[in-house]
């Protein structure tokens, strides 16, 4: 354990939470550390003096904090510091002037802070101690490591639970910026892959391929948050290439499933210029929950109950037209090398010939808006192969093999 003194950020709305954040800030200090007080707020003036003024996170953000807190429009406030605060944390941290970040908050204060550590890479200690730990926190930790601790009691006054769990976070905090993972000699670069159930098989033979020619690969489960994930890990330059062989989380986008994962998916590879490949596999299904969840106007439609939580929705010609041009229109951006390799003869393990989801005419009207969408400048593989064939395994591991080694 590194027992050299690190700097901790602690950001907080000083004009509530003052007393609070310079409890911990004290707790921090008494374990070695250093605190670095930044205030958040955009109310009264805080009494207690911090180490970054208010003024100055926002101009981080180029606000005129001035004008915004005339208006005296609290959610304005807390949108407008949301925006600041993480540009001020992150060039903090590429400065290599703070190794942690810990805030103290409600609903307000949570919503801030967390937005605030959004801005900074996986890896880097973030802690969040909020009134709101208990419940669904998705849209606060995002596809970001964002540890969130319930503050039991509201972040109002220090009393004997508060101090308490104060007490433990400091404690936290602290143990992770003393933590440190040590240098392994044989770390390989990185290879982020998209894997769903039907595309399994496809993907874990392409990895081995992978592995002997001395990448690491990281897989992550194309549900929405998995695919968010992986576009944060390639954005923060974290990958050396990308096997993105299961894009079906934008048939969920296009078609309002369960598992979208934005309407940036496939962008990362493409402006942090990253070889890859990309193909499409599983765009022949729509996630929802339970059948009694599909929504109405699906009705009629084929779908295949996968579990009792959830329901596939197979995807029509038209559907798959659409999605094929947006496939190709992301892929045309990317300034790396890349390929789109096509399984001409099944998307998934269900659209294979004599499954549920068998449908030519949807595949072709997929295959055909891609072909005719994609870039003369991008290379289109086509392999007569269902997805999960070694032979299109052995190709899409080659393809990006052969991008890497130029």
């Amino acid at each position: 354990m590194n027992k050299q003194a690190k700097t901790i950020a602690v950001l907080g709305t000083l004009d509530s939470k003052g007393e609070e954040h310079a409890f911990v800030a004290d707790l921090i200090r008494q374990q070695g550390h250093r605190p670095l007080l930044i205030d958040v707020g955009t109310g009264e003036p805080a009494s207690i003096l911090p180490d970054i003024s208010r003024e100055e996170v926002a101009a981080a953000g180029s606000i005129d904090l001035a004008a915004l807190m005339a208006r005296k429009d609290r959610g304005e406030c807390v949108t407008a510091m949301s925006k600041a605060a993480p540009k001020l944390l992150a060039r903090l941290a590429s400065e290599g002037r703070i190794q942690g970040v810990i805030s103290l908050g409600g609903g307000g204060g949570t919503s801030l802070a967390t937005s605030a550590m959004r801005g900074l890479p996986i890896g880097f200690p973030k802690l969040m101690v909020s009134t709101l730990a208990s419940g669904n926190t998705a849209h606060y930790l995002e596809s970001k490591d964002i540890t969130m601790m319930p503050s039991i009691v509201d972040v109002s006054g220090l009393n004997r639970i508060s101090r308490m769990i104060f007490t433990r976070a400091a404690g936290a905090i602290c143990g992770m910026v003393e933590s440190e993972l040590q240098a392994s000699d044989d770390e390989r670069p990185l290879i982020a892959a998209s894997m769903f159930g039907n595309t399994t098989e496809c993907v874990d033979a392409a990895r081995k391929i992978l592995e002997q020619a001395g990448y690491e690969v990281l897989v992550f489960h194309a549900t929405g948050t998995g695919g968010k994930t992986m576009e944060t890990l390639i954005a923060d330059g974290m990958v050396a290439g990308v096997l993105d062989i299961t894009t079906t989380e934008w048939a969920d986008e296009l078609l309002g499933g369960t598992l979208t994962a934005g309407p940036g998916r496939l962008d990362a590879a493409g402006r942090a210029g990253v070889p890859a490949i990309v193909t499409p596999g599983c765009l022949d299904m729509v996630n929802f929950g339970g059948r009694d969840t599909v929504p109405k106007h699906y009705e009629g439609r084929n779908f295949y109950i996968h579990n009792p939580q959830v329901t596939l929705m197979r995807t029509t010609p038209g559907e798959c037209s659409q999605l094929g041009k947006i496939l190709a229109d992301k892929v045309n951006a990317y300034i790396a090398p890349v390929t789109v390799l096509l399984p001409t003869k099944a998307i998934s393990i269900i659209s294979a010939e004599g499954q549920v989801f068998y449908d030519p005419e949807a595949d072709q009207a997929l295959f055909s808006a891609i072909k005719e969408n994609l870039s003369p400048n991008v290379e289109l593989l086509e392999v007569d192969a269902g997805i999960n064939a070694p032979e299109f395994s052995r190709a899409c591991a080659e393809a990006l093999l052969g991008h890497l080694s130029t």
